[in-house]
């Protein structure tokens, strides 16, 4: 099936790719303030741990096969935390050093999830920068080599309180460490539709001789990813991949929550998180591409968003309005269950984080159904969920331009 994405120029999806890596970052920021409210910061903290346990390896490994740069060094764990919304470029700003392919390390310059935990006291820093971050960076690390292990030089809480970088770890891999295994959640993970979704390959054409942009990552790891470097093709599947990164998450983040609560708690919780993100998510990306605050510009706006995408995943037509019939998102019970005539919130948010005038006007069964957006007189208030994603600082982040560098070994 055609990329949804396909539709945008080079130069387009060049500003959108990175745009979709700091929203799926945001993710978090929305769910993990209702796993506090629901479980305790000791209780979040283990949502975490289990759900970017059970995703990641499986989304790591995919951009490193969709882009070429399969391998069990350092190089391809630093290539793949350049291309995971884990890591979004400048928001977390990893700097890499190569020693050999197997020792280097990295530092962050700025952590805005660091920024963003900071102000809530040492208690919920340590249980992001040690609890989460331990186990989290080896499982990520496990899609490459089982062999490697990351491990802080130093971290937060920071001291002095001003410290910079924020965090320093190397990254070794020797054959005498054990190996890390996969967890259960990403075992159980690994047979979901998410996971299987067979995406359009990189064209060949975008391969071929006198090519304007390079059609995977095989070269030299370099400092910034420069996204506008890549061909049309590879963007597409690049956008794609992201956010099937974020559908990926959030089954784990389900997965952790669902075994922690009874149905509907569990459904609450999903639905706040994804109403949270799904409105920082449409504002972030209307403005991105300069579209239109309007009925046009709102539909076009679900059309590239990651609710809807990828269209491999997502099974839903744009026309004058939305309609959505059962696909393998559905089979997941991921976000697109969450929404439908029964459930509009989700989609308000989408709307109104275009212009709080917009609405929508829902109707069919739960899993077969249209949209249209509309304009009210009146401008909706903000909902909740958004407003408490808009705590990170991630919400309003702007991305500087960068000079791709390609790294040596020292």
């Amino acid at each position: 099936m055609t990329s949804r994405y396909a539709t945008l120029t080079r130069e387009q999806l060049a500003v959108l790719v990175p745009e979709l890596l700091l929203i799926g970052q945001l993710i978090d920021r929305s769910g993990m303030a209702w796993c506090i409210s629901a479980f305790g910061r000791e209780g979040m903290a283990q949502v975490a741990i289990e759900e970017w346990m059970a995703a990641s390896p499986i989304y790591t490994r995919r951009m490193q096969q969709a882009l070429t740069y399969e391998g069990t060094d350092v190089v391809t764990i630093f290539k793949g935390l350049q291309l995971d919304i884990g890591a979004p470029p400048q928001f977390m700003d990893f700097r890499y050093t190569v020693h050999d392919r197997w020792h280097g390390e990295f530092h962050l310059d700025h952590c805005g999830a660091l920024m963003d935990v900071e102000p809530m006291g040492p208690e919920y820093v340590r249980s992001m920068c040690h609890d989460i971050e331990d186990p989290t960076f080896d499982a990520t690390a496990v899609a490459t080599n089982a062999k490697a292990q990351v491990r802080p030089l130093h971290r937060p809480p920071r001291t002095p309180v001003d410290r910079s970088p924020h965090c320093a770890w190397t990254v070794i891999i020797d054959d005498s460490y054990p190996p890390v295994v996969e967890s259960d959640g990403c075992v159980a993970l690994k047979s979901s539709r998410a996971a299987t979704t067979q995406l359009d390959p990189i064209t060949v054409s975008d391969r071929s001789e006198g090519d304007d942009g390079q059609a995977d990552y095989s070269g030299p790891l370099v400092s910034d990813l420069d996204f506008s470097a890549f061909s049309h093709s590879a963007l597409v599947r690049i956008a794609d991949e992201v956010c099937l990164q974020m559908h990926l998450l959030n089954l784990g983040f389900l997965r952790a929550v669902d075994s922690r609560t009874e149905v509907d708690e569990c459904r609450e919780i999903a639905t706040r998180q994804l109403v949270g993100i799904a409105g920082v998510a449409a504002g972030r990306i209307r403005a991105a591409l300069d579209l239109p605050a309007d009925e046009v510009g709102a539909l076009r706006v679900l059309e590239l968003h990651p609710l809807l995408n990828p269209a491999a995943y997502v099974t839903a037509g744009f026309d004058a309005g939305l309609r959505v019939e059962h696909g393998p998102a559905h089979d997941d019970n991921a976000w697109i269950t969450l929404c439908g005539p029964g459930s509009v919130g989700p989609l308000q948010s989408v709307v109104r984080g275009v212009d709080p005038h917009l609405d929508v006007e829902v109707a069919g069964a739960p899993d077969d159904w249209t949209l249209q957006v509309v304009r009210r007189t009146d401008a909706a208030p903000e909902a909740g969920e958004v407003a408490v994603t808009r705590f990170s600082t991630g919400a309003a982040f702007e991305f500087g331009k960068r000079t791709s560098i390609p790294i040596t070994v020292l």
